[in-house]
């Protein structure tokens, strides 16, 4: 029982670290690349759908993305969500693709995308804890229950924050990586 809680508990620590990865991947950098999409969600025939369903992509120069709709009729909500992302562009519409130009990034918005980033890395890092705290209060629970002695309760406690520690540690590796890749000119 005591290895479910912990393999469970890796599995859910695995995810939340790979959302991190995703979340860091999203923001922007120095070159424009359709991955700073991969969050934004367009209301498609009154649906949240995610734009990589809806369109292909095209990096013809570093800061330039061209975005062609499946369906033109989506080219409205496809901008408007565009425009209320927070990636921090301007799309252009032409009546058949959308045209997004990433302005240059200046000192300032490279530290605003620093502060970002360490608030999704502090998400992420409370995640983990939610994640924690929910396997420890299982492993409590059969300690209490009976079911397990409390030497073995203590010792599963330990692999459980040591698991956390990696994971932990995983997400401020990342952090690092993507605030010296975001501060780099």
């Amino acid at each position: 029982m005591i290895e479910e809680i912990l393999v469970e508990a890796a599995d859910k620590m695995d995810s939340t670290v790979e959302n991190a990865k995703e979340d860091f991947s999203a923001i922007r950098t120095g070159r424009a690349h359709p991955g700073m999409y991969a969050k934004v969600m367009v209301e498609y025939y009154g649906t949240p759908t995610p734009l990589q369903q809806l369109a292909s992509f095209a990096v013809p120069d570093a800061r330039t993305i061209l975005i062609n709709p499946y369906d033109v009729t989506a080219l409205r909500a496809i901008e408007k969500a565009l425009g209320d992302s927070e990636v921090g562009a301007n799309p252009s519409n032409d009546g058949k693709t959308i045209r997004v130009i990433m302005p240059v990034l200046t000192q300032e918005r490279r530290k605003e995308y620093v502060k970002v980033v360490r608030v999704k890395g502090e998400d992420a890092k409370v995640a983990l804890r939610n994640v924690r705290r929910r396997a420890k209060d299982g492993i409590d629970k059969l300690v209490k229950d009976g079911e397990i002695g409390e030497d073995e309760g203590a010792r599963a406690e330990k692999e459980l924050d040591a698991l956390t520690k990696s994971h932990t540690d995983g997400i401020d590796d990342l952090l690092k990586r993507k605030e010296t890749e975001l501060l780099e000119v």
